[in-house]
């Protein structure tokens, strides 16, 4: 039996620059997320770390969420990407860390989570249906990104999931 990330010593926390290198490669290891620049990582790491969550075990980077509130729509909260260390998959550790981010310092005032998920990825649709069940509200899907909106071509389309509206005191109750 795989021991759960509950029962591992996991710690989750909001990230700061020194989890920039970690996020980078936890991302570049998955071989399926979108890897971009050390240099992005670092910068969400130094100026969003209230809005992104890095899990920690054995003194490494082993996920991550990043996010930011959108300016133009203060009542949301925007996940950019979560990623988990093969090693830790399987063992509810992405959900974790979904709920951490929903209770982050940097989500405080939200009621809508955005996010966008590519229509093959059903890993990431059952992660956020899960998560819109639990908070007791709805999930829509409409168009985010066309895959002609992506400049290097080959990349597949990113719909824009919004579960919401919900609640403060439902996000604080998901389980971290």
């Amino acid at each position: 039996m795989t021991p759960t990330t509950e029962k591992l010593d996991i710690a989750l926390r909001n990230a700061r620059l020194e989890d920039g290198a970690g996020i980078w490669q936890v991302v570049r290891d998955s071989g399926v997320l979108d890897l971009n620049s050390a240099y992005m990582y670092l910068l969400l790491a130094k100026d969003f770390g209230d809005t992104c969550v890095v899990a920690e075990h054995a003194d490494r980077i082993t996920g991550f969420v990043t996010g930011y509130r959108p300016p133009r729509r203060p009542d949301s909260i925007f996940l950019w990407q979560v990623g988990v260390d093969a090693s830790m998959r399987g063992q509810g550790l992405g959900k974790r860390l979904l709920a951490a981010f929903l209770q982050s310092p940097g989500a405080q005032g939200a009621t809508m989570l955005e996010t966008t998920i590519s229509p093959s990825n059903e890993a990431s649709k059952a992660l956020f249906g899960a998560i819109a069940r639990e908070l007791g509200t709805e999930m829509r899907v409409t168009e985010g990104f066309t895959e002609s909106h992506f400049p290097e071509g080959g990349h597949e389309a990113e719909e824009l999931y919004l579960i919401g509206p919900y609640t403060a005191a439902r996000a604080n109750q998901l389980n971290v």
